[in-house]
């Protein structure tokens, strides 16, 4: 599900170590790891809670932005993209959670 893969920004931690990961397009998804695998593999869970965040207060879900040189993709679980994607067509319907 490509509507639910955002571009991530690795960006080393000179002070600590490791790779803090930021997304241009969910702000508030930040996190890190010590290692390249270890930072994207948080980035999921980062990225999941953005989601499920925006879904929960009712605010729009962007639309992933084109990759940039350097940054690498990284994909909501697959339960995550289903429900943001009938959360996103309900929206566009104007249908509310209360009905």
């Amino acid at each position: 599900m490509s509507r639910f893969t955002y571009p991530a920004k690795l960006t080393p931690d000179r002070k600590d170590g490791g790779y803090v990961v930021t997304f241009r397009d969910l702000t508030e998804a930040i996190t890190q790891g010590d290692s390249v695998e270890e930072a994207l593999s948080e980035a999921e869970g980062a990225l999941q809670a953005a989601i499920e965040g925006r879904h929960e207060d009712g605010l729009d879900i962007p639309v992933p932005s084109p990759l940039k040189k350097g940054e690498r993709s990284v994909a909501t679980p697959v339960t995550t993209a289903l429900k943001a994607a009938v959360y996103i067509g309900l929206r566009e319907e104007g249908i509310s959670k209360s009905g």
